[in-house]
């Protein structure tokens, strides 16, 4: 039987790149997106309309949507820059959005198999790994993101034992979202897809709950 995966903001440069890849890796392949489909993450009718309408039995369901600012020019720098209407917007997609999604995964999952949920967060969401400070917005939305995750994974596993749920640091990855940022090392949307896929192959049911990067190691909460 083919496998089935479901990537939810596969006109982005991750997104693409990862249906691509699960298409050459054999998986049959859902993809939903504001500019292809409409599909908003930011609208809960958006998301239950389109997610309510797709039959049961997905292998993999992928969330690579994401904003780094939500209008602002920049990431904030300091808490004189934070601003009401930034941390809303990115909490709309960064963490709200991922979680109307994950309200779909029991009735998308088989129960007889391994099924993983996983969405693209961020490093700077780690509470533990933050020695820099700024970028409020950005890294609360994704620290949430990490919260929601860790959870939805407990309830997951007490209907669906097989299941895994995770989030994951792609790395720094050379698209229009961090067209502005400089970084010493930039993957490109390809080798993020192959490097995140890689991870998520390796992954145990023991493994569900948790935070990884592109290299498959753990990032503290």
């Amino acid at each position: 039987m083919k496998k089935r995966a479901l990537v939810i903001g596969a006109s982005g440069g991750i997104g693409r790149a990862l249906s691509t890849e699960l298409v050459a890796r054999g998986y049959a392949v859902t993809g939903l997106s504001r500019s292809a489909d409409g599909f908003d993450l930011t609208r809960a009718g958006a998301v239950e309309a389109a997610l309510a309408g797709l039959s049961p039995d997905y292998d993999l369901i992928l969330v690579a949507s994401g904003i780094l600012t939500g209008g602002a020019e920049r990431p904030e720098k300091s808490l004189r820059e934070v601003t009401a209407e930034e941390m809303a917007a990115q909490f709309a997609v960064n963490a709200i959005g991922p979680a109307l999604v994950l309200r779909h995964a029991a009735r998308l999952f088989p129960r007889d198999r391994r099924a993983v949920f996983a969405a693209l967060s961020a490093r700077v969401g780690s509470i533990g790994d933050n020695r820099a400070g700024g970028w409020y917005s950005y890294r609360t939305s994704k620290a949430a993101l990490n919260q929601i995750i860790h959870t939805g994974a407990i309830e997951l596993a007490r209907t669906h034992m097989q299941a895994i749920c995770v989030a994951l640091h792609p790395g720094t990855v050379a698209t229009e979202f961090t067209a502005g940022f400089p970084s010493h090392h930039k993957h490109t949307p390809d080798a993020a897809a192959g490097h995140l896929l890689s991870v998520l192959d390796g992954l145990t049911q023991e493994d569900s709950g948790q935070f990884f990067d592109w290299k498959g190691e753990r990032v503290p909460w």
